[in-house]
């Protein structure tokens, strides 16, 4: 039976940078930057799981908005660069709550190294995982943009470049 996972996300944008998590490739050594997102828990809703993301990955508080854009990855449908788990991300647009500061947590993920503002029009310069930094500067920009995204069409998407 395949496993499936609910997860939440948080886009946090403010004066034209994105709040990223920061962490190091295993295999290459090079850092990668994720949107503070994780795992829906049995007992909380999506926008509470955005919420705890948030806090444990950036230490900030944010206020949730309307759904910025789903992701899903498919691992049959992407030679399983993520693994095995098929898994459904839903991300929110979001704001930091007044005097909220993003820094590193006490308790990190082994891998994270850091917590970074990067500008909007840097995303492409930089290792996202999964590569939705396309995504992510047209949603900015109020483009029409592709608000539901699969991982197998970025792969295609790359090797078309």
């Amino acid at each position: 039976m395949e496993k499936i996972r609910l997860r939440a996300g948080a886009l946090i944008i403010k004066d034209d940078a994105v709040l990223l998590s920061r962490f190091k490739n295993e295999a290459t050594g090079k850092p990668h930057y994720n949107l503070p997102a994780g795992g829906a828990e049995s007992s909380e809703t999506l926008k509470e799981a955005a919420i705890r993301e948030a806090k444990e990955e950036t230490c900030v508080d944010i206020e949730v908005g309307p759904i910025a854009f789903v992701y899903e990855y498919q691992p049959t449908k992407s030679s399983y660069i993520y693994g095995d788990t098929h898994w459904v991300d839903i991300t929110f647009h979001c704001s930091l709550k007044e005097g909220s500061v993003p820094k590193m947590p006490e308790n990190p993920d082994p891998s994270q190294t850091g917590v970074e503002w990067i500008k909007i029009d840097k995303l492409k310069d930089i290792d996202m995982y999964p590569a939705i930094a396309e995504e992510i500067i047209s949603y900015h920009k109020g483009k029409t943009f592709k608000n539901y995204i699969e991982e197998h069409e970025i792969q295609v998407r790359k090797s078309s470049l």
